[in-house]
């Protein structure tokens, strides 16, 4: 056609170029990255690398889609197994994902799969919208709206950067109080006792019906988590202590689950004490299934939160990996990577997944260089789902309690983050707590709403609360600091060099006057009202001149035809002698100076004392925009100042800057680009050498380098 999707086709040759084959290749290496790197894939430096990471990871995955179906839910295991979904689902979920991730993803080191944050989120939300009977299919449904509408959505249309809204002590503290949800709801577990559901808001205090429930504790459960837990706890303190010189970390959570499982076959622990075991789970892989369209719109809501938390924690440890291996991530392509995994496994029975950090840490440390970790992993998940799932029937619950509970370990760490915030910012302190406490009470998706709606909040408290200085001249250089914290910073005599830390705009701009006129040394303002106080009254005093100067004026003629003829009565009954001199006279008494000419008055004239400072610069280097308020700010700024005989100049202004205060009617015949400086030594050098003399050369904008230093950026 004429145009398309690029917009308006060019004619002739051109038109061809459009459709050609560099375009479609082009194409195809940015949403299928894998074609781009694996025809370059080194197999002597990486192959083996990869293929020791990739059994690694599968080994860490066994336990994980196991226990996938069991933090796929606020309640834990409840609904994935007491309503009979297989745990096969689980491994469903470390299978198709990874394999699908190897051809779409732009991450060498991420290990994607079942994540229990993400599996927490679902199971709240979709225990509140269906009945139990109708809950796996809407498990199912998940991955295909949610990820799909908004991770393959807003990856084509380039918005990889909505994951900077969640700011890295939101996501800690997200995830923290997520972990509590994930312990609370496997409790019940680890006790053995029957509990019913409840989610939502409030579901927090679930733990105190858990603890009504502790009479009816069964004792071999208890005993199995107690043991399981210690077992693994154990082997992963080992594990950490000796990473050095073992070739991969002990599979402590596979070995459990082997043995627990041959003990509770054995000793028919279900029999005899009472023990929950997972029961039938099948093998072999099932046909694809559509998911149920007609539960899609009262999932929109839900599934946009899960989506962006989803891609937030898989972007960050990609952006780590990333950094420490000089390589570079897309986060566009791993919207998509993301979507297209979870859309794709949902027709295959996979829960959402996204990005673990345990797992990927492992690849990346075992030598994985690539994601044929990820397809080495599949594959072993693959052998597991055909031949060995069926072996883990006897399984008891109370062990994938445990291994959850213990993993959690790593999440409750981050409670650490609360000191060093203390030391290091206030600001996102209150942030992780805030969003800890919302999470906690409010669940999943109603907290991650209130934690991001407060986190945006405190963007505009930080720029009312912004850093005001005045800064000073470091001696004998072109550096300028605050007179406040650096002793060597001396200021300029006569010159008050302020900058703020923030951006100037509605939201702060009054805040940004007064702490100019306060840090003037001078009340400005009571000088401004003065000198208009002093000008009606000067006016008023002229007026009175004018009066008496017509009234002397028209008296002249009588008074002189009086002196001319001799008769008159000289000492003129009625005839008056205005001394004009006397209201002169009068202002001087009160003023201390003459009466000023017909030019503009000056605050000495007027008999106001001259502030010592002439000279105002405004740093503008830390603006990134001005809006209408700001430049009608700087508009009363320099009107205010050049009352009181005070210059402003303005310095530091990108051009952007500069750009924005033309249009926005910013430059005038009272303030023009002579005011403008590109630095403060600039204006301080314009300040001492020429002031009153000349102006100085307005602000050069370049806009393009034509010739560039070599070597130089």
């Amino acid at each position: 056609g004429e145009s398309g999707f690029w917009g308006p086709a060019p004619l002739g040759a051109d038109r061809q170029h459009l459709c050609s084959g560099a375009v479609v290749k082009s194409l195809l290496f940015r949403f299928l990255p894998f074609l781009k790197w694996l025809p370059r894939y080194p197999v002597k430096d990486w192959l083996i690398g990869d293929i020791t990471s990739g059994f690694s990871v599968g080994i860490m995955h066994l336990p994980g889609g196991l226990v996938g179906w069991g933090t796929c839910v606020h309640t834990g295991l409840a609904y994935a197994l007491l309503a009979g979904l297989p745990p096969v689902n689980g491994l469903y979920s470390s299978f198709y994902p990874v394999f699908l991730y190897f051809f779409f993803g732009t991450s060498r080191h991420n290990s994607v799969g079942p994540f229990a944050v993400i599996s927490v989120m679902i199971g709240s939300v979709t225990d509140l919208m269906v009945p139990s009977d109708d809950f796996m299919e809407l498990v199912n449904a998940w991955p295909t709206p949610s990820w799909v509408s908004f991770q393959v959505g807003l990856g084509l249309l380039q918005f990889g950067f909505v994951v900077t809204y969640l700011s890295d002590p939101l996501v800690r503290g997200y995830t923290t109080a997520a972990s509590v949800h994930v312990l609370i709801s496997q409790l019940k577990y680890v006790f053995g006792v029957r509990l019913g559901e409840h989610s939502g808001p409030l579901s927090l205090f679930t733990v105190s019906r858990i603890c009504t429930k502790l009479p009816q504790t069964n004792v071999g459960t208890l005993i199995t988590s107690l043991i399981a837990m210690l077992v693994i706890f154990v082997v992963k303190i080992l594990n950490h202590k000796f990473s050095s010189k073992l070739p991969m970390p002990i599979p402590i959570e596979l070995i459990t689950i082997i043995v627990s499982t041959g003990i509770s076959y054995g000793a028919d622990l279900t029999n005899k004490y009472g023990i929950s075991v997972v029961g039938d789970i099948p093998s072999g892989l099932k046909a694809p299934v559509a998911p149920r369209v007609d539960y899609f719109a009262r999932m929109v809501g839900n599934a946009f939160a899960i989506a962006i938390v989803g891609y937030a924690i898989c972007i960050s440890l990609g952006k780590i990996f990333a950094l420490k291996h000089g390589y570079k991530v897309d986060s566009n392509q791993e919207l998509i990577a993301l979507g297209m995994c979870n859309f794709l496994g949902g027709f295959f029975q996979c829960f959402s997944i996204s990005c673990s950090m345990s797992r990927s840490l492992v690849q990346e440390s075992t030598g994985g260089n690539s994601q044929v970790a990820g397809v080495i992993a599949s594959l072993v998940i693959l052998i597991t789902i055909l031949k060995i799932g069926e072996l883990f029937q006897q399984l008891p619950k109370a062990i994938l309690a445990a291994i959850i509970i213990v993993n959690l370990k790593g999440m409750f760490k981050q409670f650490k983050d609360l000191s060093t915030l203390w030391k290091s910012n206030k600001v996102d302190l209150l942030i992780w707590v805030m969003t800890f406490v919302a999470t906690l009470l409010l669940n999943l998706d109603i907290g991650l709403g209130v934690s991001v709606a407060f986190s945006l909040l405190t963007v505009i408290f930080r720029t009312q609360m912004a850093h005001y200085s005045i800064l000073g001249q470091v001696s004998e250089t072109d550096i300028y600091r605050d007179v406040a914290k650096y002793n060597k910073a001396v200021e300029i005599p006569g010159v008050k060099i302020f900058r703020s830390s923030a951006t100037v705009y509605f939201a702060n701009a009054e805040l940004y006057t007064d702490a100019l006129k306060k840090k003037c040394g001078f009340d400005v303002d009571r000088l401004i009202e003065k000198k208009k106080k002093a000008l009606r009254k000067l006016k008023k005093h002229q007026k009175k001149i004018e009066k008496e100067k017509e009234k002397r004026e028209k008296m002249k003629g009588p008074m002189l035809s009086s002196l001319q003829n001799p008769d008159s009565d000289c000492n003129g009954a009625g005839i008056s002698v205005i001394d004009i001199n006397g209201s002169v006279t009068e202002w001087e008494s009160q003023n201390g100076n003459p009466l000023p000419d017909r030019g503009e008055p000056t605050l000495v004239s007027l008999g106001l004392q001259k502030p010592e400072l002439h000279t105002v610069i405004l740093d503008f280097s830390s603006a990134n925009f001005v809006d209408y308020v700001c430049i009608k700010i700087l508009k009363n700024l320099f009107r205010d100042f050049h009352e009181i005989e005070i210059d402003v100049l303005l310095v530091g202004c990108h051009e952007s800057i500069i750009t924005q205060l033309e249009q926005g009617n910013f430059f005038s015949q009272t303030i023009t680009k002579h005011q403008l400086f590109a630095s403060v030594h600039d204006a301080i050098t314009h300040v001492t050498k020429l002031q009153g003399s000349s102006p100085p050369e307005p602000v050069m904008v370049i806009t393009r380098l034509d010739n560039h230093l070599p070597g130089v950026v």
